[in-house]
C-alpha cells in the first residue's frame, strides 16, 4: 500500500472518529436531564408551601424527579453564610436553572451565578432588592414570581375587624430588604388614611420578645401589622404570645403566618405562587429566554381568618368576609 493510500485512511479514520465523538456528544446532551438547583433560606410552613408548589407543577407539566429532572434542594436554614456556599455549589455543579425562595436566597443566587438562569420566589421588591432594574423586560439572567402583597385590601380588613383603630403597630426586620419596603408602603397607606402609626424594627429573632413587648406595653397600639417577613414568619409564637397577653390582634401578610396566630390576613397564596413559579421553571426547560419573561404577581389576594385567634381576642368577623377561608392556629 503506498503512502498517499495510506495517509487517505487515516485522514479518513480521523474523520469517522471526530463525526463519532460529535454524535456521542450530541447523543449525551440530548439523554442529558436537566438539573435545578433550589435554594430556600430557611424552613417555614410559607416557604415550605412555596418549595411544595414548585414540584407539583413541575410534576404537572411531566417533569418527575430522579426520572427526567434532577432537583437539588437546599435549605440554608436562615444562615447567611450558608446561602454563599450553597448558591456556589450550584455554580460550580453547573445547575441549568437556580431558583431562590425568598429575597436573600435570590440576592445570594444573583452575585453568584452570571451565566445561568436564576428564577426567583417570594420577594416583595425586585428592584427594591437590586436583583432588576426592568421587572417587565429583565435586564439580566434573573425573573421570577412576587410576593407583594395587596396592601390597600390588608388595611380594609383590619379597620373592619378593628374599626375603632386609632393608633397602628408596624413590626418588621430592618435588614430585610423587602418586608422593609412593604412596612414602608403600608405606613404610608395608614398615615394617609389618617391613622397613627408605630413603628418597631428588629434585627434578628433574637429582638422579637423584648421588641414586642415593647410595643404592646400601656396599649400604645391598637392593632399590629407584620409584613411579609422571614425572620418574624419563623417566631410568630413569640410575637403572638406578647400581643395575646395585651389582647392586641395581629394582622400578617401571609396565610401561614394566620395559622400561626395571626388574626385574618387579605393573603397571598403560598403553594400558588410556587405553582407560578414552576410554571416558569418550564418555561425556561422548553428554551424560552429569562429576557422575554417579565416579573409575575398573583394580582387578587384572598381574605384568611383564624377564628380560634378572633374569639381569643373578643373580635367579631365582619359581615363581608363571613365566607373566608378558616384556618387552624398551629400547635
Amino acid at each position: 500500500m503506498n503512502k498517499k493510500v495510506i495517509a487517505g485512511l487515516v485522514v479518513l479514520a480521523g474523520v469517522i472518529g471526530i463525526s463519532g465523538v460529535v454524535e456521542s456528544k450530541k447523543e449525551h446532551e440530548a439523554n442529558k436531564i436537566p438539573t435545578v438547583g433550589v435554594l430556600q433560606f430557611m424552613k417555614h410552613p410559607a416557604l415550605d408551601a412555596i418549595n411544595q408548589g414548585i414540584n407539583d407543577e413541575l410534576a404537572k407539566e411531566g417533569y418527575h424527579k430522579g426520572k427526567n429532572i434532577k432537583i437539588d434542594f437546599q435549605n440554608a436554614q436562615g444562615d447567611q453564610s450558608n446561602l454563599k456556599t450553597m448558591a456556589t455549589r450550584f455554580s460550580s455543579e453547573h445547575a441549568d436553572i437556580s431558583v431562590g425562595i425568598a429575597t436573600p436566597s435570590a440576592i445570594a443566587l444573583a452575585n453568584t451565578i452570571k451565566n445561568k438562569p436564576v428564577i426567583f420566589s417570594a420577594v416583595s421588591d425586585p428592584i427594591g432588592s437590586k436583583l432588576l432594574k426592568d421587572e417587565q423586560k429583565p435586564d439580566r439572567n434573573i425573573t421570577g414570581v412576587s410576593d407583594k402583597a395587596p396592601l390597600p385590601g390588608q388595611l380594609k380588613l383590619m379597620q373592619k375587624f378593628v374599626p375603632n383603630m386609632k393608633t397602628m403597630g408596624v413590626i418588621y426586620t430592618s435588614s430585610d430588604d423587602s418586608a422593609s419596603t412593604e412596612a414602608k408602603q403600608m405606613i404610608k397607606l395608614v398615615e394617609a388614611a389618617g391613622i397613627k402609626v408605630k413603628t418597631y424594627t428588629i434585627t434578628s429573632s433574637n429582638d422579637l420578645n423584648q421588641t414586642s413587648q415593647q410595643m404592646v406595653a400601656n396599649h400604645q397600639v391598637d392593632a399590629v401589622f407584620v409584613p411579609t417577613d422571614n425572620t418574624i414568619a419563623g417566631a410568630m409564637p413569640t410575637l403572638i404570645k406578647n400581643t395575646n397577653a395585651a389582647k392586641v390582634p395581629v394582622f400578617p401578610t401571609v396565610d401561614t403566618m394566620v395559622s400561626a396566630g395571626g388574626v385574618a390576613a387579605n393573603s397571598i397564596d403560598q403553594h400558588e405562587l410556587g405553582v407560578m413559579t414552576g410554571k416558569m421553571i418550564v418555561k425556561e426547560l422548553k428554551g424560552e429566554q429569562t429576557k422575554d419573561l417579565p416579573v409575575e404577581y398573583i394580582k387578587q389576594g384572598k381574605v384568611v381568618i383564624n377564628q380560634k385567634q378572633a374569639d381569643e381576642l373578643g373580635l367579631k368577623i365582619p359581615v363581608a368576609y363571613q365566607d373566608a377561608k378558616r384556618v387552624n392556629e398551629e400547635k
